[in-house]
């Protein structure tokens, strides 16, 4: 079609511009379409898509120009041509309308936008609607707003039939015909009107049989011969069955003596299913009734009727309730007809009908988990030897429970601390007690000091920590210790805080001073735990009762004391210093929490989810930790894995008094109020994704109970995979 409007161009020559229409004129001003076009344009086409062609053909010549300026030259020489287009479009209504489809066939589409079929609202953007055949812009029409729209309402009387033609944005009138084929088709109704749905229905074929066929044509010849394929395929398969390859069905037994009487199966065999019990899978068959036996006759042999001896216990038997070998007496009688009705009969009937009713119907494939298979496989406790396992020594030399055990870094002796006011120092090897010291109260803490260059022990006795020289050992560190510790430290530049200098005093010894003693350290409350720090230059006090000053941490060297905490976090049960990192550990009674001295800060908060903690331990090599309450539990923690327990252990039935790492071999130890010393394999693996093992080897019981309290304290050696233990009852004894 393009191609014929090209011809008809070129064949025309230029003239003045036809008039258009009033209707179309109208058309064009409401559209404001720009009607400023060349003397080259179409005459033929008169219409309101002509109109859009001049438009796109100027925008042709503006894109050619393209730039914003230009646009607004081209709006002033709009204004410019005014006087131009009107002498134009006289000449144009001089003229004879010519006819724009002229050229075209009757069944070419005038198709003005060439986009297709695509969303028009990709356009939305832009300031055209779509391309002409020619591939210029075809400009949008001016759109009113609300105001617009609401004055075409009130006074256009075509407002309600007009629709807006989506591919060149223009607004078309319908015309009757097709409003109410829009108006029937929305209402559900047929859009035609008068057109009868239920009309006769006119047939395609007639319903007259004709007696001669329209078609009749004979059959081909290649009817009357053999398929070939066929014949192909019964020659395989003969040959199939020749070879055994393929087995023919069996010929149906045509000779069913059908006359013969018929026999059916009164009771079912075990073999046979029930057709009602085909849904079920793997059915089991309802139990049978066991057949009688001789005993039931009513005419049995003589060895099987009871004597008086066992009618005797027969009926004893039944009025107690217990098993009997038979539920009935057997009887003998002359005669079949002299038998009586069978007296339990109808119970008989019911428990059958109970049998069968509450049989099972189905087998189902049961889990046979036995409890073995439950626990977790772990190694024999021969197989982590050595551990201890028998009481070697008892040491008997106190008159009241034992609280507090200590052992010399060496392991040579062992310091001991009861209610009865004294502290004994023992030889390990032997069990002897060296030295005894009258403390003048309940000793509740002491602790020996792990420098092995002196001869130290801390020992809490009520508000006073006594630091004593045992005078055992080597001559020279003891000689060494006294020359260090027996003369003040020089402070004179130091002040200490009000809060240190009001609760914490050091002294030198005093005429009452247990023998041995060089310094003293006065604290305003009670002491209840003495710990050293691995260097032995530095020890930690607990008081429960000091609240905010519960904790103190004392300098051997220099006599000097701080308090770490300035707020109480609940009543502080023990503290323990890291074996390798600059940590303090602080057990409060539900939590345990992790100081780094260092930065002065809180690294770690572990929950115990116990109601009382009342001990904790260390492993050698920090990473694990080990704590025992008053609520029976021993709770193993692992710090690079979480702040709750890794482990909980409930091995005792009462309070756990304390709990134990050794320094070199894999175990600890815990004990409790139930005279229950519990030895336990702890290994700690250096891979981080390997869990620590932990194998409960060995119960250990020896001491006796004394006013409810069981054993009070344990201690490993540090070298041998000995246990200590000191109980309630004032013995302490060594397992080995």
């Amino acid at each position: 079609m393009a191609s014929k409007r090209k011809a008809t161009d070129e064949t025309k020559t230029p003239e003045v511009k036809i008039a258009e229409s009033d209707e179309d004129e109208a058309l064009g001003k409401e559209l404001d379409l720009d009607k400023s076009g060349s003397d080259d344009s179409d005459d033929s086409d008169s219409s309101v898509y002509s109109e859009l062609e001049e438009d796109e053909s100027e925008d042709e010549s503006d894109d050619e120009g393209s730039t914003d300026s230009e646009e607004e030259s081209d709006d002033a020489n709009d204004e410019q041509d005014l006087p131009v287009k009107k002498t134009k479009e006289k000449a144009k209504s001089s003229k004879p309308k010519e006819d724009e489809y002229n050229y075209d066939s009757s069944d070419e589409e005038d198709i003005r936008n060439t986009i297709g079929n695509i969303p028009v609202n990709w356009y939305d953007e832009y300031g055209h609607i779509g391309y002409d055949l020619d591939g210029a812009k075809i400009r949008k029409p001016k759109r009113g707003d609300e105001l617009d729209n609401f004055l075409s309402r009130m006074e256009n009387p075509e407002h309600g039939v007009t629709v807006e033609d989506t591919s060149t944005g223009q607004k078309v009138v319908l015309s009757e015909a097709d409003a109410d084929i829009v108006a029937r088709a929305a209402s559900n109704r047929v859009p035609e009107q008068g057109y009868d749905m239920y009309g006769e229905w006119s047939e395609w074929f007639s319903s007259d049989v004709m007696e001669t066929p329209l078609r009749d044509i004979p059959e081909t010849k290649k009817s009357f011969l053999p398929s070939h394929c066929e014949k192909q395929k019964v020659g395989k398969m003969v040959h199939a069955i020749k070879m055994g390859w393929m087995k023919p069905r069996p010929a149906a037994d045509t000779k069913t003596d059908e006359s013969g009487p018929k026999y059916h199966m009164l009771w079912q065999t075990d073999d046979q299913v029930d057709s009602t019990m085909r849904r079920v899978h793997d059915p089991i068959p309802a139990p049978k009734m066991y057949l009688p036996g001789n005993e039931e006759s009513y005419n049995p042999p003589p060895e099987y009727l009871f004597t008086d001896k066992e009618k005797m216990s027969w009926e004893r038997a039944t009025r107690e309730g217990d098993k009997r070998k038979l539920p009935f007496i057997p009887q003998k009688y002359s005669s079949l007809r002299k038998v009586p009705a069978w007296s339990t009969f109808i119970r008989e009937r019911f428990e059958r009908c109970l049998d069968l009713y509450l049989a099972p119907r189905q087998r189902k494939m049961r889990l046979t988990i036995t409890p073995e298979d439950l626990v977790p496989q772990l190694p024999r406790p021969q197989d982590l030897q050595p551990f201890p396992t028998v009481c070697s020594i008892t040491m008997k030399g106190h008159n009241n429970m034992v609280r507090s055990l200590s052992v010399e870094p060496k392991g040579q002796y062992l310091a001991s601390g009861s209610d009865d006011g004294s502290m004994k120092v023992w030889e390990m090897a032997t069990g002897r007690c060296l030295k005894t010291w009258d403390m003048g109260g309940v000793v509740k803490s002491v602790a020996w000091c792990p420098n092995s260059a002196l001869s130290l022990i801390a020992v809490a006795v009520d508000t006073v920590v006594f630091l004593i020289n045992t005078g055992l050992g080597d001559k020279l560190v003891n000689t060494r210790t006294d020359e260090l510790l027996s003369e003040e430290p020089d402070n004179s530049g130091y002040v200490p805080p009000a809060r240190v200098s009001q609760a914490v005093k050091w002294t030198g010894p005093e005429e009452k001073s247990p023998p041995g003693t060089l310094v003293m350290v006065t604290h305003f409350k009670a002491v209840k735990q003495v710990t050293w720090h691995a260097k032995g230059d530095y020890f930690a006090t607990v008081l429960p009762e000091g609240e905010n000053r519960s904790v103190f941490i004392h300098q051997l060297s220099k006599w000097r004391s701080q308090v770490p905490f300035s707020k109480a976090k609940g009543q502080v049960q023990c503290v323990l210093f890291h074996p390798v990192r600059p940590s303090l550990f602080v057990a409060t009674q539900r939590h345990v929490r992790i100081y780094d001295l260092v930065k002065q800060e809180l690294t770690k908060k572990l929950m115990s989810g116990a109601k009382w903690i009342s001990s904790i331990a260390i492993h050698p090599s920090g990473d694990n930790i080990l704590t025992g309450t008053f609520d029976k539990k021993v709770q193993w923690y692992d710090l690079d894995l979480s702040s709750m327990p890794y482990q909980v252990l409930r091995y005792h039935t009462n309070a756990v008094r304390d709990v134990q790492f050794h320094k070199r071999y894999p175990l600890f130890a815990s004990c409790g109020d139930d005279n229950n010393i519990t030895v336990s394999h702890g290994m700690v693996y250096n891979d981080l994704l390997q869990n620590p093992l932990i194998v409960p080897v060995k119960r250990l019981y020896g001491h006796t109970k004394y006013d409810d309290f069981g054993v009070m304290a344990i201690m490993w050696h540090p070298t041998q995979p000995w246990l200590i233990s000191a109980g309630a009852d004032g013995h302490i004894k060594l397992w080995t």
